[in-house]
């Protein structure tokens, strides 16, 4: 009777629900992360080759950055989803480093495979993998050197270096210049340092001429033209206001009716409108504004009075827009029309209205000491304007991170190779398995260099052996020089990176790596569109569930 009972399955899960335990779970896991990690390996370095992805809609988008590859890419699998927020991880902190983050997880994983497959504990692997990576902390404190925030020689080449494996190589110094140049103008000396928001700095796009046309404007680009089309299209020396508030006539929030019943009574009512319109106007030209940007609508009559009185009105303007205005030109932005008063202006040398393809834009520039700026980026097609953006932003971000840290460590694989030599050297004074964990986390750290040398068609092997005897001589700042084909000394060929973003890479893919060697039972919910065995993401007949 016991036996009997024993043998009666007992089901916990609902029907077609798919679950993998043990060393299966993990390994699947592992093979997916790895999937995601090579199919971004081969975009590393200068000599990284471009990846086109087409959408359902037929939508194309070719390029070599690490991020947009894996947010364009649809992912099922839940374990390489993780690999793709490293890499978004690494986009919102540093804004460079995406593809080195993924790369070294995906490493990290390999390394540990081997590693539990020799009957090493997962627990005892990630805690050597978080160990080395606290210690590669430290040493990246050590062998990094510090950089001049007024330094924009040594600026320009922390923009050429992120900006080196993107499609933009020709005009790169031009770029890199232009994003130096923007970055030291919204930069603000604070209690805490330095600060500098990328979001202070607009970047436009639009198609047409080449990217040496790109330019830097000290001011604002509102992607709008003037209401009326008797407005001045061009006004010197302007005194902008910047209001928040709509020069129309209010409607009740209550729902009411005016009966009116003699034709003097429209008339007068008409005249009121319009008197209270002109009152709005007159404050406007009594502050001695000849340019307003209103974030809300202006009325037909009120620009009517503008444009008399000479005003340049552009309305509907976005409150991003709004805000980059009041940090260019220091304007205030005002709520109450009858509270705008001079001291409220900002000041501009030129507010013109241009025509930049078939759209007109309103440019706002030549503010003396802005604290918002823009970016003209123009390209010969479509793709070309997008990928220079990515560039860009990652020349920006980079940049911003140096003048706030003031550090800067060697890219081209060289602190990569210096961190795995020092933590081998670490790793023999450690007891116990986690010893194992350690020098499997140096070996990874080598994935790097030997993926630039790959990318450059260089024989890995040949170039990580020059490398680990070069480090092993003290020479701690050589890297692969893909350009030359060599190991040489990069820190004199000046290719820098911020401090965060060697930090961030590591801590994001150890994080990735530890989380999902931790999982040891993975249980899947069938999918939607079945019902019952056989459906889609449930068993077929005779298929049994664990």
């Amino acid at each position: 009777m016991m036996g009997a009972q024993q043998q009666i399955p007992i089901l916990i899960l609902k029907e077609g629900t798919k679950r993998e335990k043990g060393r299966d779970a993990q390994a699947n896991n592992i093979s997916a992360a790895r999937a995601i990690a090579n199919a971004v390996k081969t975009t590393l370095g200068p000599r990284g080759m471009d990846k086109m992805l087409v959408d359902s809609l037929g939508d194309v988008v070719i390029t070599n950055d690490g991020v947009t590859i894996l947010k364009e890419m649809d992912i099922e699998h839940p374990a390489a989803k993780m690999l793709v927020e490293v890499a978004k991880t690494q986009d919102a902190v540093c804004g460079d480093g995406t593809t080195t983050a993924v790369v070294l997880a995906g490493e990290l994983l390999k390394r540990a495979q081997d590693i539990i497959e020799s009957n090493v504990h997962p627990t005892v692997v990630t805690k050597g993998f978080k160990e080395a990576a606290s210690k590669c902390m430290e040493f990246i404190d050590l062998i990094s050197f510090p950089v001049d925030p007024s330094d924009k020689g040594v600026l320009q080449t922390v923009a050429e270096t992120a900006m080196s494996s993107k499609g933009v190589t020709g005009s790169r110094e031009k770029l890199a210049k232009i994003a130096v140049d923007a970055v030291t103008s919204v930069a603000e000396h604070g209690d805490k340092g330095i600060k500098a928001d990328r979001e202070n700095i607009q970047l436009v796009k639009k198609q047409g001429g080449g990217l040496s046309d790109t330019e830097l404007l000290s001011g604002v680009i509102i992607d709008k033209e003037p209401v009326h089309p008797s407005m001045p299209r061009k006004v010197e020396n302007a005194k902008i206001a910047v209001i928040d508030a709509a020069l129309e006539v209010k409607k009740t929030e209550l729902e009411s009716k005016i009966e009116i019943t003699d034709p003097s009574q429209l008339r007068g009512f008409l005249d009121e409108e319009e008197q209270f319109l002109r009152g709005m106007v007159d404050s406007i030209k009594k502050s001695g504004s000849n340019v307003v940007f209103c974030q809300k609508g202006i009325d037909d009559l009120a620009q009517h009075f503008l444009a008399k009185e000479g005003i340049l009105a552009v309305r509907r303007v976005k409150k991003s827009d709004m805000e980059k205005l009041s940090r260019a030109t220091g304007a205030a932005i005002v709520s109450k029309l009858d509270e705008l008063s001079s001291k409220d202006l900002g000041h501009a040398k030129l507010v013109e209205v241009k025509k930049i393809q078939d759209d007109e834009m309103t440019f706002v520039t030549g503010c003396r000491n802005p604290k918002s700026v823009s970016v003209l980026l123009r390209g010969g097609s479509e793709h070309v304007v997008d990928e220079a953006e990515r560039s860009l932003v990652d020349a920006l971000s980079v940049i911003g991170l140096a003048v706030e840290d003031g550090k800067l460590t060697v890219g081209a694989g060289a602190t990569a190779i210096e961190l795995s030599q020092r933590l081998k050297d670490y790793a023999t004074t450690v007891g116990g398995r986690e010893q194992i964990a350690i020098e499997a986390f140096a070996g990874a750290l080598e994935v790097i260099p030997t993926a630039l040398a790959e990318n450059a068609g260089m024989d890995p092997i040949d170039i990580l052996i020059d490398l680990r005897s070069s480090h092993k001589n003290g020479m701690m700042y050589h890297g692969v020089d893909v350009i030359n084909g060599k190991v040489t000394d990069m820190k004199k060929q000046k290719v820098f990176e911020p401090i965060r973003v060697d930090k961030q890479a590591i801590q994001s893919a150890t994080d990735a790596a530890v989380m999902i060697l931790r999982i040891d039972d993975v249980i899947a919910a069938r999918s939607g569109g079945g019902g019952g065995a056989g459906g889609p993401g449930g068993p077929s007949p005779g298929e049994e569930e664990d």
